[in-house]
């Protein structure tokens, strides 16, 4: 596939997704739900890998290398994620959710010893501008108190361990790992640790009887974790973690789309010149614009 057919896939299951997470809320604690999400996702990816007859057994060095993608990336992201989102608005989230391109960028040259491209960090912060311009109404809600900066906090680390996990992955792939094996076992392990963390909390594993809560959990585990994940990491593998991560920016533009479709969302001056933003942004950041934007070379 192209990358920006995998990266359209990405935006856009990812973007919606957001609607089938509501779903999710209510009796049953949400992450359990998530531990469900990825036991079926990989439960899917298992039986594609036995169907295709895809080899199972990878050294074991690429094991130590996947349960950390499996507690950075689907474990500790999305536990401390849906702990800062009990504190801070989705806008604020929606902003700081940026982070994970600056953090992928560092990472990478340290981890990996490849270069910081420039273009990303430029066209990052158009996409960043962006967001703020797109979520600036709902800013006006936001109230200072110690769950603010709780909130701020938890959501500042879920971001720190999913650009690590982006970029464990990256260092994976670059190994010659193959992209389904990897999600497969990597989620596997995710799934170990998420479902250790509910047991520890004490957190109930009842099942709900709601047809929306299931038809949302299958389409976040076939659509938002096999296919999605599956086009992300392929992306990874082709572009990099640091360009990959710019469907963080995307996010909020199909979000707009589907309220202004299902929820009558009323556009404002704002959020028309903030998608132009992260429209261009997402263009230098690829390198559309390129001119001859200058590299620091690692060490």
């Amino acid at each position: 596939m192209s990358n920006p057919l995998l990266f359209f896939i990405c935006v856009v299951i990812w973007g919606s997704t957001w609607i089938a997470i509501t779903f999710q809320l209510g009796d049953v604690p949400p992450i359990v739900s998530v531990a469900l999400r990825f036991s079926i996702a990989a439960l899917v990816l298992l039986a594609f890998c036995l169907v295709k007859r895809l080899p199972m057994r990878l050294p074991v060095g690429i094991h130590l290398r996947m349960a950390l993608v499996g507690f950075c990336l689907y474990t500790l992201d999305y536990t401390l994620l849906y702990h800062a989102e009990h504190y801070i608005i989705s806008a604020l989230v929606a902003v700081l959710s940026s982070s994970i391109i600056y953090i992928n960028v560092v990472l990478r040259r340290a981890l990996l010893g490849k270069p910081m491209r420039m273009e990303v960090i430029q066209g990052a912060s158009v996409g960043l501008l962006g967001v703020i311009l797109i979520f600036w109404p709902e800013f006006a809600m936001l109230q200072e108190n110690a769950g603010l900066w709780l909130g701020i906090s938890f959501a500042a680390a879920s971001f720190f361990f999913a650009a690590s996990g982006n970029v464990v992955s990256e260092q994976i792939l670059d190994r010659g790992t193959p992209v389904v094996q990897m999600n497969f076992w990597a989620m596997t392990y995710g799934i170990v640790f998420t479902s250790s963390y509910a047991l520890i909390m004490d957190l109930p594993f009842s099942l709900p009887s709601s047809h929306e809560y299931w038809w949302s959990l299958i389409y976040l585990a076939v659509f938002g974790s096999v296919f999605a994940f599956g086009a992300y990491m392929r992306l990874v593998q082709q572009i990099g973690s640091d360009k990959a991560a710019y469907v963080v920016l995307m996010y909020p533009v199909v979000s707009l789309i589907l309220s202004t479709l299902y929820e009558g969302y009323v556009w404002h001056w704002q959020a028309g010149v903030g998608v132009l933003c992260i429209l261009l942004g997402n263009a230098i950041a690829m390198g559309k614009l390129k001119r001859k934007t200058p590299v620091m070379a690692a060490g």
